[in-house]
């Protein structure tokens, strides 16, 4: 088995200082903590790092978000670092909330900025992939100005709004993919009320990339949270404003930042006193449940095969064809089409499509050929939507088709060309 990898760092400030961990956001380097760091390293030792493919780290991808905070720890443990704050940004976030649901015990505070459970839908960010994959990253960087920052910032700092674009253009693109994949499947919805330490969540008042929507269900959901509004802030708020997020991180770990300088401009919202809960507490004495018959008492094995068949399958289905597409097939179900619905999640996709022997992209040049030969046109459609989210570029769906043509005829592969060619054309179009 091979060793877990580890992440290109840096280090500022004293080496027997505690440890805090800076974490970028998808597209930049830890260029981006640059005007954090005389401050921060006055107190603290840290430690930026570099996502795969980014600056000049390796560009060995990470399809996960716990993968990337594994190689994190992996870094860590080679620089001898126990325990440490930790604050990323987006992504970087994302990568720190992980450490404190699966590793609490290494994390001693956390801070998220431009922060969400659960970033977008998965059918956006893997849509970006199939982007990136077709056309490279230079239409994601030429939109990176009016993600990131606010009009007034990026008209009045035309050098950092060039050099963000320049970072987005020298990330690899495999790993920018790899990313979006990460960032497709995390949701951490249901783990908020788990965080155990204490958590600042701090949000750019223009963000609309993790709007202050993202970021106070982040504070409803972790028990020990507050929340910072960045006024004259976008999405890439330590860049757009320094000084402020500088003061509010300093302030949270160290421990006084519940009562903030008012002349920052920053406003730190408390948490309400009482917490929602994510689910209501089971009761203090339960009453015991009644005395079932035996019969109705006994395990149902094959029971119990099909439901974890089907709910595999319906995660597969999803990853594969798109929440969209999944979804509109449930609402569209009946008593007349549920079995159907059912079998198909359950022996396709919970077992044929999830077999080890294959990867994806070759049983999407298998689907595609089927469907051609066959003339099944309409389903041709969305399973050339899922091939290229499976990673294969146009180009190779051209020659999927081309011998396909050969091998089950020329009408077929004329009528499958033109369904491609439509489907492609919608997916790969670069963002606005």
């Amino acid at each position: 088995m091979s060793e877990t990898k580890t992440l290109q760092y840096r280090t500022d400030g004293p080496e027997d200082g505690p440890a805090l961990i800076l974490g970028p956001s998808l597209g930049t380097t830890w260029h981006m903590w640059d005007r954090q760091v005389p401050e921060l390293s006055r107190h603290w030792r840290v430690i930026r790092f570099d996502l795969p493919g980014h600056g000049g780290s390796p560009a060995h991808p990470a399809s996960a978000v716990s993968e990337l905070a594994d190689r994190l720890l992996a870094t860590l443990d080679e620089l001898g670092v126990d325990r440490f704050g930790y604050a990323g940004c987006s992504l970087g976030a994302a990568i720190g909330a992980d450490l404190a649901l699966r590793h609490p015990h290494r994390v001693g505070s956390l801070a998220l900025v431009s922060s969400s459970a659960r970033h977008g839908t998965a059918d956006a960010w893997r849509q970006r992939g199939v982007v990136v994959r077709t056309n490279g990253l230079d239409p994601i960087a030429r939109t990176t100005p009016e993600r990131w920052f606010t009009p007034a910032f990026a008209a009045a700092q035309p050098a950092i709004v060039d050099w963000s674009v320049q970072m987005v253009r020298t990330t690899d693109p495999g790993c920018y993919i790899a990313a979006c994949e990460a960032l497709a499947a995390f949701d951490i919805r249901a783990g908020l009320g788990s965080i155990g330490i204490p958590a600042l969540v701090l949000v750019g008042a223009d963000d609309q990339v993790t709007p202050a929507a993202d970021a106070r269900t982040l504070v409803a959901g972790i028990p020990d949270a507050r929340l910072a509004l960045v006024p004259g802030a976008s999405h890439l708020a330590p860049i757009e404003q320094p000084a402020a997020v500088t003061d509010l991180l300093v302030r949270h770990f160290s421990g006084s930042w519940q009562n903030p300088d008012h002349a920052t401009g920053m406003t730190a919202i408390p948490a309400p006193p009482v917490k929602p809960q994510l689910a209501p507490a089971p009761p203090a004495a339960p009453a015991a449940p009644p005395v079932e018959p035996a019969a109705t008492r006994q395990p149902d094995p094959a029971a119990d095969a099909r439901a974890d068949a089907y709910d595999h399958g319906i995660k597969v289905r999803r990853e594969v064809l798109g929440d969209a597409h999944v979804d509109r097939a449930i609402a569209n179900t009946d008593d007349f089409t549920e079995d159907f619905q059912d079998f198909v999640t359950r022996y396709a996709w919970g077992e044929v499509w999830s077999r080890p022997g294959l990867d994806r992209r070759t049983r999407s040049v298998i689907t595609l050929t089927a469907l051609a030969a066959r003339g099944h046109f309409d389903e041709l459609a969305f399973h050339t939507r899922a091939a290229l989210r499976n990673g294969l570029t146009p180009a190779e769906i051209k020659e999927v088709l081309l011998h396909t043509g050969v091998y089950c005829g020329v009408p077929a592969a004329n009528s499958a060309f033109a369904v491609a060619q439509r489907v492609i054309r919608e997916e790969t179009r670069p963002e606005e």
